[in-house]
């Protein structure tokens, strides 16, 4: 038996569980919070309301985790309401939050500066200035899924998920967001995020204020650069003036100085802006395959803007394949094999239904080997998408993506579900 082995067995034994509910020992969070050790297991009943101002400032162990899990009673999670942040995590490493409700944090749903965490199963909502914020410091890997965020984010600089990660404290720090719905912003970015490396895959974010996805560098010189961004499978809606997606920075001293790559997303660009992706600052390359791009209402649209892009190596560095775009849309001259069309074959776009109809021009019309940039590969690329963004929705559990082993793949974050 191993050293590790026998310490992970040795937790096991020692970890304790607590119960939090009306009717149990512990009434609060708050009470629980500063006891807990690597391994320890905390249950919350749900159909509750507990006092939001909650810090977790303990931290687990890789081979330990502390979870906090709300249970459903009535069909209903524990609900934490209230508080400037309603749940601090503070160096608290190695902890799963999984299973609540969160509501009414003044300043911030839940503030992240810690490392090795998952949340997953929540539903964010009406916190009027930031929903859920990664610190710039002693913040490292997180990983969201499930996650629902709604009505969150306030002027100026609030956003719905606003994430970063220190280069420094924890180099190669991932952020990963999967299967999760944010919509209905009362201000700022669906997502805006400053983290090393971002995987986005499977996600629903929809905007009517600002963009449905910000991907930038950090504010100053601290750390190593680049940071890379992988955007996979999602369906990103904007409609506001702004467009839909932005890469390398916003508008600061410092861009992200990386390779971004979006595949497999689907992409309903705004009346009111004709960009789908603006390349802002300090960037190195924009690659983009087996995409749909159709714009609201019509209309012309621009497929790359780069007028504000500084490329790292003095000139733009893109490439594309197998991109599905409306008639007279332009296109950067390096993509190719893109399907032009009128209609992409969407079940029904008046109601955001956006999976694929039977003779959708998308079906099977992907590309299988996609192409960085000559010279400038992705590091360490996902594909293809195993799985479908929900549906204006959050599932239980992600619907795995269907495709036939023999058949091309589909343009677009969804698949044809009826025979091919």
């Amino acid at each position: 038996m191993t050293l590790l082995l026998t310490l992970a067995i040795a937790v096991a034994l020692a970890a304790a569980h607590y119960e939090v509910g009306p009717e149990r020992k512990h009434h609060t969070l708050q009470e629980v919070a500063p006891l807990l050790v690597p391994g320890d297991v905390v249950e919350v009943d749900g159909d509750a309301v507990y006092p939001g101002g909650v810090e977790f400032t303990c931290a687990g162990a890789a081979e330990a985790p502390i979870t906090v899990r709300g249970l459903r009673r009535n069909g209903k999670r524990p609900l934490v309401s209230g508080g400037e942040m309603a749940v601090h995590f503070l160096r608290s490493n190695h902890m799963v939050f999984e299973g609540f409700e969160i509501e009414n944090g003044s300043a911030r749903g839940i503030r992240y500066r810690a490392a090795y965490m998952t949340m997953r199963d929540l539903y964010m909502h009406d916190c009027p200035d930031q929903g859920i914020l990664g610190s710039d410091y002693e913040t490292g890997p997180l990983t969201l899924e499930y996650v629902e965020v709604a009505r969150c984010g306030g002027a100026p600089g609030g956003h719905s998920i606003y994430m970063s990660t220190d280069p420094v404290a924890y180099p190669g720090a991932v952020f990963r967001m999967e299967h999760c719905y944010v919509h209905d912003c009362t201000w700022g970015n669906c997502v805006k995020t400053r983290a090393e490396r971002n995987e986005i895959r499977y996600n629903w974010l929809e905007s009517d204020v600002l963009r449905a996805l910000v991907l930038i560098g950090r504010d100053d010189e601290r750390g190593p650069r680049p940071m890379h961004s992988e955007v996979i499978g999602n369906v990103l809606i904007s409609r506001s003036d702004l467009p839909v997606v932005q890469a390398g920075h916003d508008g600061k001293e410092y861009g992200s100085r990386g390779r971004h790559r979006l595949v497999n997303n689907t992409l309903l660009v705004s009346a009111h802006c004709p960009d789908a992706v603006q390349a802002r600052s300090e960037l190195e390359t924009v690659e983009m395959h087996n995409n749909v791009f159709y714009r609201l209402r019509g209309g012309p649209m621009l497929l790359l803007n780069e007028e504000t892009a500084q490329w790292m190596k003095g000139r733009r560095i893109c490439s594309g394949q197998s991109n599905w775009v409306p008639e007279g849309a332009e296109c950067p001259p390096e993509w190719t094999g893109t399907l032009v069309g009128t209609d992409p074959g969407f079940v029904d776009l008046e109601h955001y239904d956006l999976r694929l109809a039977p003779g959708s021009p998308l079906i099977g019309a992907g590309a299988m080997h996609l192409q960085s940039p000559p010279g400038c590969p992705f590091p360490n690329p996902f594909f293809p998408p195993a799985s479908l963004p929900p549906l204006r929705t959050i599932e239980a559990v992600g619907t795995a993506r269907p495709r036939s082993p023999r058949d091309p793949i589909d343009v677009g974050a969804y698949a044809y579900e009826g025979e091919k």
